[in-house]
């Protein structure tokens, strides 16, 4: 029998729409962090203590709860203060972007986060497609105007290969939670410092390699 003040007790009763949905959601993230895109949802309604048709009546399909498992997990979570801070010229690169990242590792790098990364990119190339267009349009086109500033060229005049050089900045910070949390590092280091340091080694050299590349 379950105890009072579950999840699966509070699933069980009648609850408004609303908070019935986001106590969906929030179950459906831990699920597929754990098991995957592939989890059934009937094991993800017995983990709620509701029927599986109850699911359906909040999301017709499973790739519909997918989506929006991907939505609560990145965009929902993502603060578009953050954006601010990227394009703030009065302050030095290096410390917009430590600025930006400590908060984002903050956000970002969590257990279901990590995990619900990695299945979403390989369970459905639309929702990686979405999630690469958001991470593009949100920080990595502002970090390529960003290194364009500090060397004197045109910010709005942003190539691909501007976009593949923060690309490289992103995914060495991004690793950090990667081997925590798909490789199960668990004495990594302190995140924090890495990614000072990935951010210290990133700016000295991407300066020079944004020259060199519009040199050519």
């Amino acid at each position: 029998m379950a105890v009072a003040g579950t999840k699966v007790e509070k699933a069980r009763r009648r609850l408004p729409r609303g908070e019935r949905e986001k106590l969906i959601i929030n179950e459906a993230v831990r699920f597929f962090a754990e098991v995957g895109f592939e989890g059934q949802t009937r094991v993800l309604a017995q983990r709620l203590g509701v029927t599986q048709p109850l699911l359906y009546r909040y999301f017709p399909d499973k790739d519909a709860l997918i989506a929006r498992v991907h939505q609560e997990v990145f965009l929902n979570s993502w603060d578009s203060k953050w954006e601010a801070i990227l394009e703030d010229r009065a302050r030095p690169l290096v410390d917009r972007l430590v600025a930006f990242y400590l908060n984002y590792v903050g956000m970002a790098f969590s257990y279901e986060r990590v995990r619900i990364a990695m299945y979403a990119g390989l369970k459905d190339p639309r929702i990686a497609a979405l999630h690469v267009e958001f991470i593009t349009r949100h920080l990595l086109v502002p970090v390529a105007r960003a290194l364009r500033v500090e060397v004197g060229l045109d910010p709005d005049a942003v190539e691909s290969a501007d976009i593949a050089l923060a690309s490289g900045l992103h995914g060495a910070i991004a690793f950090v939670g990667v081997r925590r949390w798909i490789y199960g590092v668990v004495n990594a280091g302190d995140v924090e410092a890495q990614v000072v340091n990935i951010i210290t080694a990133f700016v000295v050299g991407a300066p020079a390699t944004v020259q060199r590349m519009n040199a050519l």
